[in-house]
């Protein structure tokens, strides 16, 4: 696949991992998706925050924030452990060969199409 087939695809995915989230109970508020490379730094450079080779300066990733009223007492709580978002990532990582979750490399709120080597 070309990059624009890969960035397509992954907005065609995207809306599905926002249901399947509400679908398992979640909140969702949106964390980054595109990061500039004008701002970040192509690829291989950090600029900034995150990771040099990330799939965000490829319009190819975003980050999830989920929350959950765990106590009952209908306050939602930031759910900020990749552990939490296992059955999420993990639903993700089915979707494509080449849907990504970030709970394999330590950033658990991190969902992308890996292209070119870049996740």
């Amino acid at each position: 696949m070309t990059l624009g087939e890969t960035q397509r695809l992954f907005a065609r995915l995207v809306p599905r991992l926002i249901d399947k989230a509400h679908e398992l109970g979640f909140e969702v508020s949106l964390g980054d998706a595109y990061r500039d490379p004008i701002v970040f730094g192509p690829i291989g450079v950090n600029r900034g925050y995150g990771h040099p080779r990330s799939g965000h300066k490829q319009r190819c990733a975003i980050d999830l924030n989920l929350f959950l009223d765990i106590d009952g007492d209908g306050v939602l709580d930031y759910l900020k452990t990749t552990e939490r978002h296992r059955p999420l990532g993990e639903w993700w990582e089915q979707q494509h060969p080449d849907c990504r979750w970030g709970g394999r490399f330590n950033d658990g709120n991190h969902y992308s199409m890996e292209y070119n080597g870049v996740k």
